[in-house]
């Protein structure tokens, strides 16, 4: 039976966030708007289209898209020069995952360019037989739809499903979607995950495997 693992990309396989803190700053500099690394901080993670109103007042759809377009073409320049490499452990996780015949899959809030630029500079593309973007979905997290899809294109039940998290809305988007939860902490805030850890360096070998028997003994009342 299909098991499969869906990955969080920013702040859970990389950490981009210096790179979407210069992007937007720079972005919104062009547009007029003095933005501080606070009020970045508080969006973090949330779709463009959450964000933008909430610096320009009165944007349109369109000149939302367009600001948005600015800000992710100037964050994949600065991945592109700058490079990036994988968070600890999300290398060895990935690979090993893939070795031992889990299907894995991103599930990110990022355009789909965004995910194809990060995957191919930290070289982990082949781990990952579907990604699921900005553009495949309408709601943001902490709604489930983009691990539902995620797991659906993997041919994945949300049973046979872990998602790998750093953020309180995707562990609550995962526990939504029915599936378990490995909440990785970020600057050690607590996350409700199944399993949380400050880093992936953290978990134990059999770790997933784990994870996913305990979620079918739940599931079948067995002790």
């Amino acid at each position: 039976m299909t098991k499969s693992v869906l990955w969080d990309l920013d702040g859970t396989l990389v950490d981009s966030e210096q790179y979407h803190w210069l992007a937007w700053r720079d972005t919104m500099a062009a547009e007029g708007v003095s933005l501080t690394h606070e009020e970045f901080l508080k969006t973090f993670g949330l779709r463009n289209d959450a964000i933008i109103p909430q610096w320009i007042a009165d944007a349109t759809p369109e000149r939302i898209n367009e600001v948005a377009n600015a800000k992710e073409r100037h964050y994949r320049r600065l991945v592109r020069e700058g490079g990036l490499e994988p968070l600890p452990g999300a290398r060895h996780w990935a690979e090993r995952l893939a070795q031992e015949g889990w299907l894995q899959a991103i599930a990110s809030s990022a355009p789909r360019e965004n995910v194809d630029v990060v995957l191919a500079v930290i070289g982990l593309a082949p781990c990952f037989q579907a990604i699921v973007s900005a553009e495949d979905v309408t709601l943001g997290k902490p709604d489930p739809q983009v691990f539902l899809t995620a797991a659906a294109r993997l041919s994945s039940a949300p049973a046979r499903s872990i998602v790998v998290e750093d953020a309180p809305a995707g562990v609550e988007a995962a526990r939504r979607a029915g599936m378990a939860s490995i909440g990785v902490r970020r600057n050690g805030s607590p996350l409700p995950a199944d399993l949380a850890v400050s880093s992936l360096t953290d978990l134990p070998p059999d770790a997933f495997s784990c994870l996913l028997d305990s979620v079918f003994r739940r599931a079948s009342g067995s002790a």
